[in-house]
């Protein structure tokens, strides 16, 4: 064996268990007890601690065009962030172009940004055009091991309803999974447009003019049209109650309905929107009312949301403040992909949560709805060797200084958490250890997924 981790406590979705982890070649080949090393092996003490699968962070944008600018993470600060929060894949957005296959899209982004990736990645498309046979080009890319794809109800390159109606019915037919962006597109732009003629256009009124009922209903239609299918739909960055409900009752139902939460939204309300720094929070949906963050936090312990990621987007803070006197200007986004597993973990921690569902949220439900498990997100033999060795009794405050982003400032500052991880092994090579990133730029590996099967709520 190339290494061995012993006498630490592993944390899977389902259990709790002492046991060592033997690995060779990237792979876990062994769990069990008293595993002996060879001369070779590297051994690693994890006494004292617990040892996870690494994250998997469904939602980011590296890189990505938004707003008049480039969000601040490329591929390799991205992971590099990713990494040191103890995430070894990451699934990114390509933006696929008007009258462009969605197999070639990946293929473009693949060769120009991802090479520079210093753990794991995968994509999915947002999709613009289906017009002539770039609909059937959906099947292509579920082959070439592509099979997510997520369309915008809101911006002007987002869909129209028929699109949308169209993407799912094909989604069906070829195994592929559709995420949706929900917001009203019109009620959007009605109250921007009431609040900008009033004069109102600070960060505030970028939260009143997506209120709660803009997501809500828009996360209605879009649950009532997979309904009329029967195919499953995956909802990104879910935010308020009212959708969040429409969630609970189509799963109750026998729907395979999936949410998708961010850790903003599980640990600020609506009123950072008031604070001096305001506009650093913007982003879309905007973060909501504490009413919704109960009812969150609620969906995450009964199980009707099913995964936490980031959506990393983060702008740089001169950037953010172009949007000082209009709210509009201000670039969409915040940073997360460092913060997701520690906060998570750390609120397990605490009792709000049990580790088991940080690591269903955060790893093995995401690597099962996006057709990467047994290969991510789970540690058995066989399995990819990312692993993440989490102090729980090490006490850790966010600052910006801390972090391996690229953008120069961080939402969670101050943010005090109860543990934090001391390692991380992505395929069974340590790229970060205590507070320090050891790995590479270009050490990742596009990871290609199987198509989707997900015909009722329980996975």
């Amino acid at each position: 064996m190339d290494l061995l981790i012993n006498n630490g406590t592993i944390v899977t979705a389902e259990s709790i268990f002492k046991a060592d982890i033997a690995v060779k070649f990237g792979k876990i080949t062994a769990i069990g007890s008293s595993l002996q090393p060879s001369k070779e092996t590297k051994v690693t003490d994890a006494r004292g601690k617990l040892v996870l699968p690494g994250a998997i962070d469904a939602h980011t944008h590296l890189a990505m065009p938004f707003g008049g600018t480039i969000s601040a993470d490329d591929y390799f600060a991205g992971t590099r962030a990713a990494a040191c929060g103890g995430t070894t894949t990451v699934f990114d957005f390509v933006l696929q172009d008007f009258g462009e296959n969605m197999v070639d899209a990946v293929k473009r982004r693949d060769a120009i940004c991802a090479p520079d990736a210093a753990v794991d990645y995968s994509f999915h498309i947002g999709v613009k055009d289906v017009s002539g046979d770039l609909l059937d080009s959906i099947a292509d890319s579920v082959r070439y091991g592509v099979p997510s794809f997520k369309v915008f109800m809101v911006y002007d390159f987002g869909v129209t309803d028929g699109v949308f109606y169209k993407v799912l019915a094909k989604a069906k037919s070829c195994g592929a999974l559709i995420a949706v962006h929900a917001e009203n597109n019109e009620m959007v732009n009605t109250l921007v447009e009431k609040y900008i003629s009033e004069g109102k256009t600070d960060p505030w009124h970028h939260y009143m003019s997506r209120p709660e009922f803009v997501e809500g209903e828009a996360d209605e239609r879009a649950i009532q049209w997979a309904k009329s299918l029967n195919v499953s739909l995956y909802i990104v960055h879910l935010a308020n109650k009212q959708g969040l409900d429409a969630v609970t009752k189509a799963r109750d139902e026998g729907y395979p309905i999936f949410a998708e939460t961010c850790p903003q939204y599980l640990h600020f309300t609506k009123d950072v929107y008031k604070r001096p720094d305001g506009r650093n929070f913007v982003c879309s949906p905007p973060i909501k009312g504490k009413e919704s963050q109960d009812a969150l936090w609620d969906g995450i312990n009964r199980g009707d949301i099913s995964t936490v990621a980031t959506d990393h987007c983060p702008f740089q803070s001169y950037e953010k403040y172009w949007g000082k006197d209009d709210f509009r200007k201000i670039p969409n986004g915040c940073m997360g992909v460092e913060n997701m597993y520690p906060y998570m973990l750390s609120e397990a921690n605490k009792g709000r949560i049990t580790l088991n569902k940080a690591v269903e949220l955060c790893s093995t439900n995401v690597a099962k709805i996006f057709g990467c498990a047994p290969q991510k997100g789970l540690l058995q033999p066989g399995s990819d060797a990312d692993i993440v060795i989490y102090d729980p009794k090490k006490e850790f405050t966010i600052t910006q200084e801390a972090m391996h982003s690229d953008v120069d400032h961080t939402i969670w500052e101050g943010t005090k958490l109860k543990g934090y991880p001391v390692e991380t092994y992505s395929r069974g090579k340590l790229v970060y250890k205590d507070g320090e990133f050891l790995g590479n730029r270009g050490d990742g590996k596009f990871v290609k997924c199987k198509p989707i099967k997900l015909t009722r709520p329980s996975l």
